[in-house]
């Protein structure tokens, strides 16, 4: 299979192509949901095109908690047909799918009471477990297991010695959330989807009560498109509704967004050889493993201000540090939290008051003909819900179309993974790498790490770290923009790589850096390049003070302090 590349060429070239003749299928929408209808549309042999307002994943879907899971939390509200499907699609991601991208997770889930919560709560646990298997998926995992007191503290020495009498270990599985969307997106290309970003859909276009095609305003390079499809499907998550009103109809049904927020805080701040998972009053608390930091989240609010940025304020922040400090011997302060983000999850509306009791479950409808819309569910099921959409638009198309077949589709970089990381120690003798530095291109890229490798034999400067997120090569940030579509300094620093959450500067000390490296990929004169730098600084002021900020209304306008990157 040829591997698609994503740069500035091949982008301008994917919106000439739509707009040059009808597509069997035109998805909205660049997150989760909609890479994985472009590709369940393109692996069936459609004409197939994917355009994205801002960058890849640049809302919910960069923005989650980083895990595939199957819900244990919903076996305990019965909802048994949701968690089941989600073990299948964790299994399938871990094992045939996606094995460099989605990786096992171990969680510690302290017990407080004797008796009856170890009875309870193992019981729960055990269905997971025999229902991950029963899937046919779930051999990968190891099996849940009970801890005494002590034991778990060996565990995990950072929880207080009087917050637990005892615990249950078990496994999910964990993902870059923003990585695993680029890459769906180039799968995507790889079966000839014409995909762009940057690309804004402004308008539908009618032929009496038919939806016929799109009007796409190019943000990065200007005009507009006229793009003609027999189907669109609306995978716009949260803008939802905001989408569905630009044909003037009434949706079906109508999504809330629920604001989750998550704090990143170094390794050594938290003593632990395994993930957390606390209950709070209104749900579930995660501390989950990262790299070289941890993941603390995440909350669950209502949120009805700006989609494009929502902002976490100063009651969320402390929020979580209140929650996870009732377990931990050594409390984690202000200071210790190098990053903070905040994302918005798509909920169906209409069945409770509370978000956190809103349905995670997805539904897609055909309001009007010509257009489909899909919305709801979780980042774990989207492969179900991309083939539920794509389903439903194959009614409206005048050909015989073939089922899904995305079960057996790996992503990019999955075939010969594991080959590579067998000989991670030769390519690393090869190359003058160290071997940890082999293992993390391998883990973000799979056996895509050789076209990385190809740009530091060319330019061995490339190969050196990058000065001030010493984590990633200088190599990452070039190939960001020449393969995986990005456009700006925030797509890189933000996206492709993790650096806007995992330092304590936010990035601001690497953006010169980052910037000048991927000028000449991207086109950028000086000025550009002033521009870029400037706006990022901007913005994480704008996202500091946000988080200084007592409440949601005060956040969201300090937020906003910061407006989007001009471009080219």
């Amino acid at each position: 299979m040829k591997t698609a590349i994503l740069g500035p060429a091949q982008r301008a070239e994917a919106l000439a192509r739509m707009a040059e003749r009808e597509l069997d299928i035109l998805v909205v929408g660049g997150g989760v949901v909609g890479a994985g209808t472009a590709l369940d549309a393109a692996t069936r042999g459609l004409s197939t095109g994917l355009v994205e307002a801002r960058d890849w994943a640049s809302g919910t879907s960069s923005r989650s908690s980083k895990l595939i899971h199957g819900g244990l939390r919903y076996l305990e509200m019965l909802d048994f047909s949701l968690v089941r499907e989600a073990l299948k699609e964790r299994g399938l991601l871990l094992e045939r799918l996606a094995p460099h991208l989605v990786k096992p997770v171990p969680f510690l889930y302290p017990l407080q009471h004797k008796g009856w919560e170890r009875w309870y709560a193992g019981s729960g646990v055990a269905l997971y477990d025999a229902m991950s298997i029963s899937s046919g998926h779930g051999r990968g995992l190891p099996h849940h297991r009970h801890l005494s007191h002590q034991r778990a503290l060996r565990v995990a020495p950072c929880l207080k010695k009087d917050a637990l009498v005892g615990a249950l270990q078990y496994y999910d599985a964990q993902m870059d959330d923003a990585r695993y969307v680029a890459t769906m997106v180039r799968t995507a290309a790889a079966y000839d989807a014409q995909v762009a970003n940057g690309a804004r859909v402004v308008g539908f276009l009618r032929e009496g009560e038919r939806v016929v095609g799109a009007r796409v305003q190019d943000v990065e390079g200007g005009g507009e498109y006229e793009i003609r499809a027999q189907q669109i499907v609306n995978a716009t998550g949260v803008w939802t509704d905001d989408t569905q009103a630009l044909i003037g109809e009434r949706g079906q049904f109508h999504v809330r967004a629920s604001k989750g927020i998550h704090l990143v805080v170094p390794k050594d701040r938290i003593h632990s050889t395994t993930g957390l998972i606390l209950r709070t009053e209104k749900s579930v608390l995660f501390v989950i493993p990262w790299g070289r930091h941890w993941i603390v989240g995440t909350t669950d609010t209502e949120w009805n201000l700006d989609k494009a940025h929502p902002a976490a304020s100063s009651a969320d922040i402390d929020y979580l540090l209140e929650h996870v400090n009732e377990v931990l011997a050594t409390p984690l302060t202000r200071d210790d939290v190098e990053g903070v983000y905040a994302g918005l999850r798509p909920l169906l509306a209409g069945e409770s008051d509370a978000t956190s009791k809103l349905s995670r479950e997805h539904t897609v409808a055909h309001p009007v003909p010509g257009l489909v819309v899909v919305a709801g569910g979780k980042y774990t099921t989207y492969r179900v819900m991309a083939k539920d959409a794509v389903d439903e638009a194959v009614h409206g198309l005048d050909q015989r179309v073939a089922e899904s077949v995305t079960e057996d589709i790996p992503l990019v970089g999955a075939e010969g993974y594991k080959a590579l990381w067998n000989a991670r120690a030769r390519i690393a003798a090869r190359t003058g790498l160290h071997v940890a530095r082999i293992e993390h291109l391998l883990n973000r890229y799979g056996s895509l790490a050789e076209e990385l490798l190809e740009l530091v034999v060319a330019d061995p400067s490339l190969g050196e770290p990058l000065a001030a997120a010493d984590d990633y090569l200088r190599a990452e940030a070039v190939y960001a923009c020449t393969h995986e579509g990005a456009r700006h300094l925030d797509d890189v620093l933000t996206r492709r790589t993790r650096i806007s959450i995992e330092t304590f500067d936010r990035g601001t000390r690497s953006a010169r850096e980052v910037a000048e490296l991927i000028a000449p990929a991207l086109g950028w004169d000086h000025d550009q390049i002033e521009k870029e730098v400037t706006h990022y600084q901007k913005r994480v002021e704008a996202e500091r003070e946000s988080q200084r900020q007592p409440d949601d209304l005060t956040a969201d306008a300090a937020r906003l302090g910061a407006p989007d990157i001009v471009p080219l």
